[in-house]
């Protein structure tokens, strides 16, 4: 078992872990979260060693081989391959040994060894591995040297998932991953063999791959079983006792007061009132749990575009003089539109999305769109340059120039930086906080057209909800890049596939997607029937659409429906209000409610049509 046991850490004398106790079994997969800054990477560092608690003790099982990826990524000539081989290190001790070996007994036990630990299969193994992460053969031999820092990233999980230690430890795997990649992992780790110990912020693979949640809160840690869904129904549970509780002791402490203001100078009672004041001195308040103010995304609605928003006509697009890396771009782009880019990293989803912010040109064919379009274009480099004496009023008033200053403060206001937080420099927000700036500025203008690339990178879960939850009361059009499927699955009903050197609509579901990306399917006309001539290949097809059909609409189904609870308890908590200001925000709101409700019932009739196709094929 690996056991943390009472452990202090203070870092610059502010404790970040206090006397925090948790017990992992022994093969546990345990997802660890909790806020950005709680302190998980620094958990992380005192597991391994590289951080010695002020008190406590953590203990792990005798000899077990510990994994984590240090901070440097590998460099050099070797190749990805090479790396990933070489840290398997007993593997390349014994053929290192056999290169200058002359005793031909302790050969025969290098070698009996080496078929023991299955060393001779070790280059399949970690061409698959590097396969799943993406590397093609060719990239497989190239100079490490020659990727960037995201794919060396990638080379260093390869080496570490080969070696297969018997405590795994990972922060953040997903980080430098595209959605492909980030499936071959979940699969990877649902079977792991050892013990398993996961910082992510992914919401699927927190379901799908650990069998415990340890949360970090406050300095302390509580082991949860499950993955991430039960963990947060325990969590309501848990706030819901702690709110009850809460009440009851608040109204005994009204009670006891009470007690004590009306008896305390009467001679008969003074006694009673003087224990029971000494009883309020003793009592401890219940802290209840409380949701984070900060969790904050509200993007402005932009004014009325109308479709098409933007129209690709046999476009080309690349950098320089280069040949184009995407061409017969042919598609529109409606006001409405929420669009999640398919593909992985290197196809091209970054170049599509640079053309529809207008950073690049098209080579070819023609990008039309109206002169009055705005569009905020997000990417995780943003987040990563936001950095300096800055604050975000500084770097606010200076892209709002010319704007009043309760403007600039209202637009800071809506992500979360109100009063004394507007001033914070911004070298000292966590990365959480600065995707949260970074959204704020690309949106200061009310955006028609919202591209963001990669926006999860630095967000914990509950800001991801939030961020969920923003984009679908958002009224614009949504371009999303994302390994989070979560996200996908939650605020997109349009996919385009960025692959072969262009662009086109993905007629499947996301789960099709991801049965084909994990070759549980095929694509569509890979195969061909002869013997039962054309008719199976359209009924797969009719299939094939209805079952797209219906999950587009159970999709939508799910967004409106958390639109209209979220709209009925903004309207709720200013029906109290009895102000013209209030009355006019709740007529909006009930403007809003009225065509959510509608497009609710559309939707509800998509799905009820569908289905029954859907039926009517299956039966057949």
């Amino acid at each position: 078992m690996l056991t943390i046991d009472n452990i202090t850490v203070r870092l610059g004398g502010r404790p970040i872990l206090e006397r925090a106790s948790a017990t992992v079994p022994v093969g546990a997969r345990v997802g660890l979260i909790g806020r950005n800054g709680a302190g998980k990477s620094t958990l992380m560092k005192a597991l391994i060693g590289e951080i010695e608690p002020d008190d406590g003790e953590i203990s792990k099982p005798a000899r077990a081989r510990i994994g984590y990826i240090a901070q440097e990524a590998p460099s050099g000539s070797m190749t990805p391959e090479e790396v990933v081989l070489a840290s398997a290190t007993e593997r390349a001790a014994l053929l290192a040994e056999l290169e200058t070996c002359t005793d031909m007994d302790r050969m025969g036990d290098v070698h009996e060894r080496l078929l023991a630990i299955d060393a001779y299969s070790a280059p399949a193994r970690a061409a698959k591995i590097l396969n799943g992460l993406g590397f093609d053969e060719e990239m497989q031999q190239r100079p490490v040297d020659s990727f960037s820092g995201g794919w060396k990233m990638r080379i260093a999980l390869g080496a570490l998932l080969f070696s297969e230690p018997d405590i795994l430890l990972l922060d953040e795997p997903s980080n430098h991953l595209d959605l492909e990649a980030t499936l071959w992992l979940e699969n990877f780790l649902k079977s792991y063999p050892a013990t398993l110990v996961v910082i992510s912020h992914e919401r699927d693979l927190l379901n799908k791959v650990v069998d415990h949640i340890l949360h970090l809160q406050g300095g302390q840690l509580t082991l949860y079983p499950g993955g991430y869904d039960a963990f947060e129904k325990q969590r309501a549970e848990r706030a819901a006792q702690l709110a009850a509780a809460k009440a009851s002791q608040e109204a005994q402490v009204a009670r006891l007061r009470d007690y004590v203001a009306r008896n305390s100078a009467r001679a008969s009672t003074a006694k009673q009132a003087q224990s029971r004041a000494k009883m309020l001195a003793k009592m401890q308040p219940i802290a209840a749990l409380m949701e984070d103010p900060t969790l904050s995304f509200d993007f402005p609605d932009p004014a009325e575009m109308k479709s098409p928003m933007i129209t690709l006509e046999h476009a080309a697009v690349g950098y320089g003089d280069a040949p184009p890396i995407l061409k017969r771009l042919n598609f529109r782009i409606e006001a409405d539109d929420r669009i999640a880019l398919l593909g992985r990293n290197g196809n091209g989803k970054t170049t599509l999305a640079r053309l529809l912010a207008s950073q690049l040109t098209p080579a070819e064919g023609e990008v039309n769109a109206p002169g009055k379009l705005k569009v905020g274009y997000f990417t995780q480099y943003q987040v990563e340059e936001l950095a300096g004496e800055d604050t975000p009023l500084d770097l606010m008033n200076r892209a709002m120039e010319g704007q009043s200053q309760s403007a600039v403060r209202a637009q800071l206001g809506r992500f979360g930086f109100s009063g004394p937080r507007a001033n914070q420099r911004v070298d000292k927000l966590s990365g959480g906080e600065r995707a949260r700036l970074a959204l704020a500025l690309i949106t200061r203008d009310a955006p028609h057209l919202l591209i963001l690339d990669e926006p999860t990178n630095h967000l914990d879960v509950d800001a991801r909800e939030a961020l969920i939850q923003a984009l679908n009361n958002y009224s614009g059009a949504v371009i999303l890049i994302s390994h989070d499927r979560h996200m996908v699955e939650l605020t997109s009903d349009r996919l385009v596939l960025v692959d072969g050197g262009t662009a086109r609509e993905y007629d499947g579901s996301m789960d099709d997607y991801i049965d084909f990306i994990l070759g549980r399917n095929q694509p569509k006309g890979a195969r061909s029937d002869k013997s039962s001539g054309g008719r199976n290949t359209k009924v797969a097809g009719d299939k094939q659409k209805a079952k797209s059909a219906f999950e587009k609409a159970e999709t939508t189904i799910a967004r409106l429906s958390a639109d209209l609870d979220q709209l009925d308890r903004k309207i709720l908590d200013l029906s109290s209000d009895a102000g013209a200001q209030a009355g006019a925000v709740i007529q909006s709101l009930l403007t809003k409610r009225s065509a959510a409700a509608n497009a609710l019932a559309e939707a509800e009739d998509a799905w009820l049509v569908a289905g029954s196709v859907l039926e009517t094929i299956q039966a057949s």
